[in-house]
């Protein structure tokens, strides 16, 4: 048996050198959703944001504890003096959520002798249970600062969620530019190695002619200046290509989150189509774009925020009337107090307050006013400024059609004129120097018509990255969402 495995080892050795050496061949392209993924899982500002959203929502945790139902107790004794009187009791509060005011219950009870000015606080044997109510009337009966505190924080999740977009936005848009910088790159140095291959292969040739006394000696030496300066041109894109394959990996991340360089094994065969945009016209698309797009929305949130703000500061304006309702019962046998503890008492009553001169409100008042007029400028200037950009944008998606277009064209032309040239120098009708610069002119037009694609798919992700698309920037459904109660 350790005579057939050693006899195997050999086998598996160059089994293993063959799966090392073609794992390049098998490579799987990386792809721009695969990349856009990655970034929208694990870049650090899209985390960064997602936590100030948890921040947010842990905040408005706080807000509602405003509304927590409060336990309050009292223990009162005597240690010296005439009376002996002891008073225990313990009161239940909690305040109303859709209006001004509380409910409360609460139990005491009380032992021994009081003075004549402590009256209220004899009790039965069994104690005293108390119900009641506070009901604002006026002010603070449609908004309060509790109400307007949780608001606020509702609001502020909403805000953080749209940063987290905005970022998000932001983080994927650059994600595209990265990514089709890489594959461009990539593009370029194919180009400019067929080109180096050409003069090598024709090199091999011109050396075997010399030989033979079919060439003269000096077409060795120009050709090879041919090749030094396309291998300048490959090694100058290699350097490129890393360049670009660094860049890329502050995007596309492992599942730990840490960047990783794409090998160029990995780079696909071409740039693909760009993103999806539809035909809908400028107005249809600003009309999207404002409905659609964080930033709009942020302002949105300010304005609602503002306009909140305004109403309760209008609420300080209103005069203070509470409306009081409590019954209270006293238990067991009748007390030191005497007989006027027994039975169910009910009250009902009435506060009143109102300051004068209302000059804090009046102040708040015009401040928040203000402050609503500069939301609403700020936010024509964006819908202004959104509609102008999405013109251009819209400029540049026909522009960059057209250029592809022209490039396609011109390097159709250049590579048949290439080829033409080629055909002729082998049938000795031309020379080295008209077919080297022919086949550069090829070449550069290729990477011109490289350039012309890298810049329609640039200006296609732009214009996704205007109207917010989140589908086409691989953002749907969005990193994180809670919603605004109303």
């Amino acid at each position: 048996m350790r005579r057939r495995l050693a006899g195997l080892r050999p086998a598996l050795a160059l089994a293993a050198l063959w799966l090392v050496l073609t794992a390049p061949l098998f490579a799987q392209p990386l792809l721009l959703a695969e990349v856009l993924e990655s970034s929208r899982q694990h870049a650090p500002q899209v985390l960064e944001a997602m936590a100030r959203v948890r921040a947010a929502e842990a905040r408005r945790t706080e807000a509602e504890g405003a509304f927590d139902t409060v336990v309050t107790g009292t223990a009162e004794t005597r240690l010296s003096g005439t009376y002996d009187g002891r008073l225990l009791g313990t009161t239940v509060t909690r305040p109303f959520l859709r209006r001004g005011g509380q409910i409360y219950g609460g139990y005491r009870v009380s032992g021994g002798d009081f003075p004549v000015y402590e009256d209220e606080s004899f009790t039965n044997q069994g104690g005293e249970l108390k119900v009641g109510a506070l009901f604002a009337l006026l002010r603070d009966r449609a908004i309060d600062d509790r109400r307007f505190g949780l608001f606020l924080a509702d609001t502020a999740v909403a805000l953080a969620e749209t940063e987290t977009l905005l970022t998000a936005i932001a983080i994927q848009r650059r994600a595209i530019d990265a990514w089709l910088a890489w594959v461009a790159a990539g593009q370029r140095l194919r180009v400019y190695r067929e080109l180096l291959a050409i003069a090598e292969e024709r090199q091999d040739g011109f050396r075997r002619q010399v030989r033979e006394g079919a060439r003269p000696a000096i077409i060795v030496t120009e050709n090879e200046q041919a090749i030094l300066r396309r291998r300048a041109l490959v090694v100058d894109s290699e350097r490129a290509l890393e360049a670009a394959a660094v860049r890329l990996s502050i995007y596309w991340r492992d599942a730990d989150g840490r960047p990783q360089v794409p090998a160029e094994a990995r780079l696909p065969q071409a740039l693909p189509p760009p993103l999806p945009i539809g035909n809908s016209s400028t107005d249809a698309r600003t009309r999207q774009a404002l409905g659609t797009r964080p930033d709009v929305k942020a302002i949105d949130l300010r304005l609602a925020q503002a306009s909140e703000q305004l109403r309760l500061n209008e609420n300080l304006r209103k005069p203070r009337v509470d409306l009081k309702v409590e019954a209270s019962r006293d238990l067991g046998a009748e007390g030191l107090g005497g007989p006027s503890r027994s039975g169910t008492e009910t009250k009902v009553g009435l506060a009143f307050s109102l300051p004068l001169e209302q000059r804090t409100a009046s102040g708040r008042i015009a401040a928040t006013r203000a402050e609503i007029q500069a939301f609403a400028l700020r936010r024509r200037q964006l819908e202004e400024e959104i509609s102008v950009t999405l013109d251009a944008l819209d400029a540049d998606v026909r522009a960059s059609r057209r250029l592809v277009e022209l490039a396609a064209r011109e390097r159709e032309a250049a590579l048949e004129l290439a080829r033409a040239e080629r055909r002729r120098f082998q049938l000795g009708a031309s020379d080295l120097f008209l077919t080297t610069v022919r086949e550069e002119a090829a070449a550069d037009a290729e990477v011109r018509a490289i350039d012309a694609r890298l810049r329609q798919a640039a200006a296609h992700a732009d214009l996704a990255a205007a109207l917010a698309d989140l589908s086409a920037l691989g953002l749907s459904p969005p990193p994180s969402g809670s919603t605004v109660r109303n």
